[in-house]
């Protein structure tokens, strides 16, 4: 059945891809098919989540250091509800802030988390109906080095977040991280009554990894074992490591690494995981390979063998058979389409840009679509059988750097 909607950071099906049956242009600009624009008080590395003719965005406003739960019309583009939900920092470096994170919505409600551990949830219509905040007693802050991210997702009734952070308390350019005085400090998966907000689980996820490696900014995505069905599994990656958990009470099933034997300590990762035809798919960080794991028995498939087939920031994508990576950092970058099973590489295909791409790529009506830092978009055919640059063309104006935000394809538009 086809899927309309863009429910979560990766989309309706956690990989990437929309729902089948849509119809995408493969050419448009600034002048070209642009349905409506419209301007947010201030920055956001979020993917638009869509329901219907809801868009759900959020903003950091740097001037009067506000954060941001936005809600527009996805016909006109015009506001239906705006919400300011905290007032004080937000960010602590350059690189990003805490608007980063993407919403999540079943239609009904909508939830919304900041990297200051904000998390709220409220009604499609803009009523709040509850929210907490996920930072520990005692600290201002995640114990982690950067501006915190990761995005909340849904399963069955429950919303599950992961706060994957450093072991104990530390500072950072003049800021204490962590909870101060603390000999130990857990990373974690927690689930929450959608509904009402009490906690349905809670359970420790520790890493192997050492100081900045304990720290992710990946999300936890779902998956089952087959394409055709299987067990549904919560995959997480961080801490150098990828493991697999039931959603419906966080217990870890299998345990996969490390990709850090070394135990090198400034390590984040970034990318989340990726799964389909029963592998799961792991980006190691800082040009290193990817990793592909047998979700049903937790060991190793394969790793890649070519420098071009790695990626440091962008998520994967999974599609009919097929994963598509994007390397971001590698010279004129490069996108390369693999077998899930065997790890062979397709086909290899050059972007082609100078500028850095930090957005992940989407994929729907056989187009991949990405933009890079400057605001470039791209679109590349999913074709397993050659790669081919579709079109490419500036919507950035320069004033703004780093534009970090996934597209999100829902009915029949490009957000």
């Amino acid at each position: 059945m086809a899927e309309p909607n863009w429910s979560t950071q990766r989309g309706p099906h956690s990989n990437g891809t929309a729902g089948e049956g849509m119809k995408l242009p493969a050419k448009f600009s600034p002048t070209e098919n642009v349905v409506w624009k419209a301007e947010l008080p201030g920055s956001s590395a979020a993917t638009p989540i869509v329901w219907g003719d809801h868009v759900f965005v959020t903003a950091a406003d740097h001037e009067k250091k506000e954060l941001h739960a936005i809600c527009l019309d996805a016909n006109t583009g015009k506001p239906r509800w705006s919400k300011m939900v905290s007032k004080g920092k937000v960010h602590l470096d350059d690189r990003s802030d805490f608007a980063s994170p993407s919403p999540v919505t079943d239609g009904k409600r909508v939830a919304f988390f900041f990297g200051n551990g904000d998390l709220i949830v409220y009604s499609v219509d803009g009523k709040e109906e509850w929210r907490k905040n996920l930072i520990e007693k005692g600290a201002n802050y995640f114990a982690f080095q950067w501006t915190f991210s990761t995005s909340p997702i849904l399963s069955g009734d429950n919303l599950i977040m992961q706060i994957l952070q450093r072991d104990v308390p530390f500072d950072y350019g003049g800021v204490s991280r962590g909870p101060e005085g603390a000999k130990k400090i857990s990373s974690y998966l927690v689930a929450f009554d959608f509904a009402t907000g009490k906690q349905s689980w809670k359970v420790d996820r520790p890493g192997d990894a050492v100081a900045e490696s304990l720290e992710a900014f990946t999300s936890p995505v779902l998956s089952r074992t087959a394409d055709d069905g299987g067990d549904l599994q919560l995959l997480v990656a961080g801490g150098d490591v990828l493991t697999g958990h039931d959603p419906t009470n966080g217990k870890e099933l299998w345990r996969w690494g490390t990709w850090n034997p070394k135990k090198i300590g400034h390590w984040r990762l970034v990318p989340s995981p990726v799964a389909g035809s029963g592998v799961a798919l792991a980006c190691a960080p800082k040009k290193s390979p990817v990793y592909a794991v047998d979700m049903k028995t937790g060991k190793l498939l394969w790793k890649s063998k070519d420098p071009e087939v790695s990626s440091d920031v962008c998520t994967p994508l999974y599609h009919n058979g097929h994963f598509y990576v994007l390397n971001g950092e590698y010279k004129d970058k490069r996108i390369s389409c693999i077998e899930p099973k065997t790890g062979k590489v397709l086909w290899t295909g050059t972007i082609g840009t100078r500028a850095k791409i930090e957005a992940s790529p989407t994929l729907g009506d056989g187009k991949i679509y990405f933009q890079d830092h400057n605001g470039k978009v791209f679109v590349v055919a999913a074709d397993p059988k050659k790669f081919s640059l579709l079109h490419q063309v500036e919507f950035g104006d320069r004033t703004v750097r780093d534009q970090r935000c996934s597209l999100a394809l829902a009915n029949n538009r490009v957000f």
